[in-house]
């Protein structure tokens, strides 16, 4: 059995779409064709997780491919105690946190990037349209301020919508630790982001921001939840349709 046809986007008559354990397993048992249908299935989250977490386009780029690569040549370890979709961000989160890693021991001085929506290496990203995009470049250095194990919880909860539970499996710690570390990356990027609170208040009129203030007293000036309206995070509801 190959997968030649629904790669292709055709798959024939009366057949239905393979899940990603049969992919998974075609792919051990030799099916050329079976990993890249699998690829092209969850390349965009997986792109957008390791964009948001390392906050670089190039070491994202070389962490997805990092991941696939091993990936692809450890499938046919895969036990399938956890979900086909899980195991794949897990090997990409690990990938972007090593190389976070490295450059923290060996940093360097980033070249300015002029064109960070335009040039897009190997896939799309995803990213939400705002119409203020002084506070979308301010929003992304608070999430790239933060420490890797912070970011990259924030990122599958706040910004990919994961469930915790979830999330700890792609992190492989507990629940409780992804909790932990997005209430403490979210207080962080409160420091750094509380005056848009303001900002959206004296834009909304005196009688709102007297209500807005009173709000930040009682709520402790948190970062606005993924629920909350004018979330400044990005999600992967938001992206952009790339078919």
């Amino acid at each position: 059995m190959t997968f030649r046809d629904v790669s292709a986007g055709v798959p024939g008559a009366g057949e239905t779409a393979p899940s990603d354990a049969d992919l998974i397993r075609a792919h051990a048992d030799g099916d050329p064709q079976a990993f890249a249908v699998l690829v092209r299935r969850h390349r965009d989250r997986l792109w957008a997780v390791a964009l948001r977490t390392t906050g670089d386009r190039e070491e994202a780029a070389d962490a997805v491919q990092d991941a696939l690569l091993n990936a692809h040549r450890n499938a046919a370890r895969f036990r399938g105690d956890s979900a086909v979709t899980t195991w794949l961000h897990r090997i990409v989160v690990n990938a972007c946190l090593d190389r976070i890693r490295r450059r923290q021991a060996h940093p360097t001085v980033p070249l300015p990037d002029g064109n960070r929506d335009d040039d897009r290496p190997g896939g799309p990203e995803p990213a939400a349209p705002m119409p203020d995009q002084d506070t979308v470049l301010v929003v992304r250095d608070a999430l790239a301020a933060l420490p890797a194990d912070q970011r990259a919880a924030i990122v599958l909860v706040d910004v990919q919508g994961y469930p915790v539970s979830e999330a700890a499996e792609m992190l492989g710690v507990a629940e409780g630790t992804v909790k932990s570390r997005c209430a403490r990356g979210r207080a962080r990027m409160a420091l750094t982001l509380g005056y848009l609170r303001g900002k959206t208040s004296g834009e909304a009129g005196e009688g709102s921001g007297s209500a807005h203030r009173a709000g930040n007293r009682e709520g402790g000036g948190s970062v606005p939840s993924g629920s909350a309206s004018g979330n400044p995070l990005p999600n992967g509801h938001d992206r952009r349709d790339q078919r």
